[in-house]
């Protein structure tokens, strides 16, 4: 699958089955905490269908005038993605051979974040360029967990990012989930920060497992107390 965008001819190809990936160490332990927190959420609230791909630090794949490139960003959501079978690990993502391109792009910075910014065309291109120019993916997320800024660019009619403002609630909504995606401060498992969290339409928080875990003991504390109170003891 081959197309032209001005003198660079992209062709989307699959990744070969003896291509060694390189291993690059994560800068920090925030990134792989902040896409599992953001993943858990989809799957609890059934937002990851067949056919849905959500993928963290997941090579994406496309082959740059005869060169391949590979971006692995922090977390993407892709549609209608062809699945593998039982024998088969997935090793990386090939847009239009594989699946939809993806809906949304996250990067979460660090200290010393370049690439993501990067607008260099020459090879390797730089995650900007590749994302907007080879890509054309629709959103494109940037989260700086240490101080909790939130950049949402989205890709206009004439093929640049243009960067969005939040609601009055402080959230953007992701057309391609159909949920707000927002900054929240709080602690999950052993991190106490900020995080990115989905807001539905109605502008109702979705939870991570342990918080409705502790709702529902909320709830049933409060109607045990309520049954005391009326003189009946509740069941155990």
């Amino acid at each position: 699958m081959t197309a032209t965008t001005t003198d660079l001819k992209i062709t989307w190809e699959k990744l070969p089955d003896d291509f060694i990936l390189e291993e690059q160490p994560l800068q920090n332990i925030d990134q792989p905490l902040l896409a599992a927190a953001l993943r858990e959420i989809l799957e609890i609230a059934g937002l990851i269908l067949e056919g849905t791909l959500v993928a963290p630090n997941l090579g994406i794949c496309a082959t740059l005038d005869n060169k391949l490139v590979i971006k692995a960003p922090d977390l993407f959501y892709a549609r209608n993605v062809q699945s593998l079978s039982s024998q088969e690990i997935r090793r990386s993502y090939t847009p239009n051979l594989e699946g939809e391109i993806p809906a949304v792009v996250m990067e979460f910075l660090s200290a010393t974040s370049y690439d993501e910014y990067s607008n260099k065309p020459t090879y390797p291109p730089g995650k900007w360029f590749f994302y907007r120019q080879v890509l054309r993916v629709p959103i494109y997320a940037l989260f700086e967990p240490a101080a909790g800024v939130l950049e949402v660019y989205q890709l206009d009619s004439s093929g640049d990012y243009q960067i969005q403002q939040p609601d009055l609630n402080g959230r953007y909504w992701i057309a391609g989930i159909g949920l707000f995606l927002g900054v929240w401060q709080g602690t999950k498992a052993e991190r106490t920060g900020y995080w990115l969290r989905w807001w539905d339409e109605s502008g109702e928080m979705l939870l991570w497992g342990a918080e409705m875990v502790e709702r529902e003991r909320q709830r049933a504390d409060r109607l045990a107390a309520q049954l005391r109170a009326a003189g009946m003891e509740p069941e155990a």
